[in-house]
C-alpha cells in the first residue's frame, strides 16, 4: 500500500514542478477554453458589456468574446492631395458711401479750423488775445483741420447713370457704389470706374467653317453688358478682348451657315453662339444676350473657287429652267394643235414640229434674255 501511494503522489511532484515560474514577474491570466474558440457572440442572447480597464493613463474596453483588450483607433491621416474646401465666389455687394452734405460740412469745418489756428498763430490780422506764434499745438491744430478739410472735400464724387464705381482698399474688395448725384465716399480707398450700361461690340472678321467644312470670314455682334462688377473688375482687364476670345472659341466648335444659305440655318448658328458665349462669360460677371453674325464671306483662299462654284450653279439652274419653259410651251402649243384638230400629223411629223417648234422657242428666249 505505502507504493502505490508513493505512486500516487509522484504525479502531482510533477505538475508542481511543472507550473514553476521560468520569469519571476510573470502575470497569468486563466482564459475559459470555450472563449477561444467563438468567433461571434448568439445573436438571441444578451451578454452584460463588461466595464473599461484602465492600464496606466490610457482607458480601453475588452472585447467581447475574444479575450483580449481592445486597442484605441487612431484618426486616418487626410491624403496629401485632398481637394481644398472650396472658396465662396466673390459677388457684387453695396458700398458705404455717405451723403454729399457730410463731406461738404467736413470740409467747411476743417477749413474754419485752418482759419481759426491762423488767428491764434497770429498770421491773420491780430486780434485780442491773438499771436502765439506757431507751436507744437498750432501745428497739431493745423495738420488735424487740414486732415480733414482734405478728407470732407478730397471724398466728393457724382455718380452718374449707367456707370459704377469698384472700390478696394489694401487690395480687398469694399463694395460697389451705383447710386447716382453727388455723394461722399471715403478718399483713401482706389476706385474703378466701370461702365454698367447695355453694349454693343462687332468684331473683325473671325475664321470659321460652314456645315461642309469650307473656311470663312464671320463678323459677329455682340450684345451685352456688365452685371456683376465685382467679378467684371477684379476677374478680367479687358471685357471686348475676353469676349473676343470667348466668340473665337465658339465659332471654331459651331457650324455657320455658308453666304446665301437658308435664314433658318442663320438662326440656329446665331442661337448656338449666345448659348455657348453667355455660358462662357457669365463666370466673370458679364452677361451675354445675343451673338449674330453681322457678316458671312468665305475665306480668301477659297473665295475665288467658291465664286465660279455659285456662279456655275446659278448658271445650271437658269439653264434647266429654260429648258422647263420651253418643253412646257411646246407640249402645250402641239397638244392644242391636236386637240383643235388643225393638224393631223403621223409619229414623224409629230418628232419634226416639236424640235422645230423647240429650235424656235430657245431661239426666241434668247434674243430676249439679256
Amino acid at each position: 500500500m505505502e507504493c502505490d501511494v508513493d505512486r500516487m503522489d509522484a504525479p502531482a511532484d510533477l505538475a508542481n514542478r511543472s507550473v514553476s515560474r521560468l520569469i519571476q514577474n510573470e502575470i497569468t491570466t486563466e482564459i475559459p477554453v470555450h472563449l477561444l474558440f467563438r468567433d461571434d457572440p448568439d445573436p438571441g442572447r444578451r451578454e452584460p458589456r463588461t466595464a473599461p480597464i484602465a492600464l496606466g493613463p490610457a482607458v480601453v474596453g475588452s472585447r467581447r468574446g475574444a479575450g483580449e483588450q481592445a486597442r484605441p483607433r487612431r484618426r486616418a491621416p487626410a491624403p496629401a492631395n485632398a481637394a481644398p474646401e472650396p472658396q465662396p465666389a466673390l459677388t457684387a455687394r453695396p458700398a458705404l458711401v455717405l451723403p454729399a452734405a457730410v463731406g461738404v460740412l467736413a470740409g467747411v469745418c476743417g477749413a474754419a479750423g485752418c482759419a481759426a489756428t491762423s488767428w491764434w498763430a497770429g498770421a491773420l490780422p491780430p486780434a485780442p488775445g491773438a499771436g502765439a506764434g506757431l507751436g507744437a499745438l498750432q501745428w497739431a491744430a493745423y495738420a488735424g483741420a487740414g486732415a480733414l478739410a482734405l478728407a470732407g472735400f478730397g471724398g466728393l464724387a457724382q455718380g452718374r447713370t449707367g456707370r459704377a464705381w469698384v472700390l478696394g482698399l489694401f487690395g480687398r474688395y469694399q463694395g460697389t457704389v451705383r447710386r447716382t448725384g453727388l455723394l461722399w465716399i471715403n478718399p483713401l480707398t482706389p476706385r474703378r470706374r466701370i461702365d454698367v450700361r447695355l453694349r454693343h461690340w462687332r468684331s473683325e472678321p473671325m475664321p470659321a467653317a460652314d456645315a461642309n467644312g469650307v473656311p470663312l470670314r464671320v463678323a459677329v455682334l455682340v450684345v451685352w453688358r456688365v452685371r456683376d462688377t465685382a467679378r467684371a473688375a477684379l476677374g478680367i482687364d479687358d471685357h471686348e478682348a475676353y469676349l473676343r476670345a470667348c466668340v473665337e472659341a465658339a465659332l471654331a466648335r459651331v457650324r455657320v451657315a455658308a453666304p446665301g444659305g437658308s435664314r433658318g440655318a442663320a438662326e440656329a448658328a446665331g442661337e448656338a453662339l449666345t448659348r455657348l458665349v453667355a455660358r462662357e462669360t457669365a463666370a466673370v460677371g458679364l452677361e451675354v444676350y445675343s451673338v449674330r453674325p453681322a457678316r458671312v464671306e468665305y475665306a480668301p483662299e477659297v473665295a475665288d473657287a467658291m465664286h465660279r462654284r455659285s456662279v456655275a450653279a446659278l448658271d445650271a439652274r437658269d439653264r434647266a429652267g429654260a429648258l422647263t419653259s420651253v418643253v412646257d410651251s411646246v407640249e402645250d402649243t402641239v397638244t392644242r394643235l391636236t386637240m383643235r384638230g388643225l393638224v393631223d400629223l403621223d409619229a414623224g411629223e409629230r418628232k419634226v414640229l416639236v424640235r422645230d417648234l423647240t429650235v424656235a422657242f430657245c431661239a426666241g428666249r434668247r434674243e430676249t434674255s439679256p
